[in-house]
């Protein structure tokens, strides 16, 4: 489900870019960079089997294959980035927290569609700021191996993303999924701005301003 070819960065549907040196400042500390990258392909992992044992039949044509699809990918991806993790010191912790991932989870409504349609969203839009993350590290790394990984995972996410888009296309009207789609990139965009700076995939930017309000008002119902 990967594009072919490296991904283009204007080719983002994103409001807001990351600057290279977000990812020259999470570099520095590359053991606690790696291990939070461990727990988001585990939390993405385990979201696409979470969508399978909601919904364990198929939604829409295609859907229990796309899902298994996703959730051998991130295992995989899993995998690759704990190797890495030991190869340089490093071990998982125990409990780990993801500010980013839990406020874009406040913005799923409940009850069948729309559930389904925004954790679908949610799940796209994760992976395409993780699409936006991987390219910039992979540009500033200065590791060899570590850039390399991050340019291979840079197309693989940026494909996740399309999935599940293809997906929520399959059972919403074409204008309710834009104007929907649109309401949650205006609201990653501005709980990405409230992230406090450090070494983690889904950090704010060092010297940027947060956001003022807070994610809670980005909640959209």
């Amino acid at each position: 489900m990967s594009p072919a070819g490296p991904v283009e960065f204007e080719a983002l549907p994103l409001l807001s870019r990351t600057p290279r040196e977000w990812g020259r400042a999470v570099l520095a500390d590359p053991i606690s960079l790696l291990i939070d990258h461990a727990f988001l392909e585990k939390k993405a992992a385990t979201n696409a089997l979470e969508l399978l044992t909601r919904w364990p039949s198929d939604w829409v044509e295609g859907w229990v294959e796309a899902i298994t699809a996703v959730a051998k990918d991130e295992v995989a991806h899993l995998a690759q980035v704990t190797r890495l993790l030991m190869r340089k010191g490093g071990r998982l912790d125990r409990f780990h927290k993801n500010p980013y991932a839990n406020a874009l989870r406040q913005l799923v409504r409940k009850g069948e569609p729309v559930e389904i349609l925004d954790r679908l969203l949610i799940a796209a839009l994760i992976e395409v700021r993780s699409c936006d993350r991987f390219s910039v590290l992979a540009a500033a790394s200065e590791d060899v191996e570590l850039a390399a990984f991050y340019r291979a995972l840079t197309a693989s996410e940026a494909g996740h993303y399309r999935v599940f888009l293809d997906l929520a296309r399959k059972f919403t009207e074409p204008s309710e999924l834009d104007a929907r789609w649109r309401q949650m990139l205006a609201a990653e965009q501005r709980i990405l701005a409230d992230q406090e700076p450090g070494p983690r995939i889904h950090s704010g930017v060092p010297g940027q301003s947060r956001g003022a309000g807070g994610w809670e008002s980005a909640i959209i119902g």
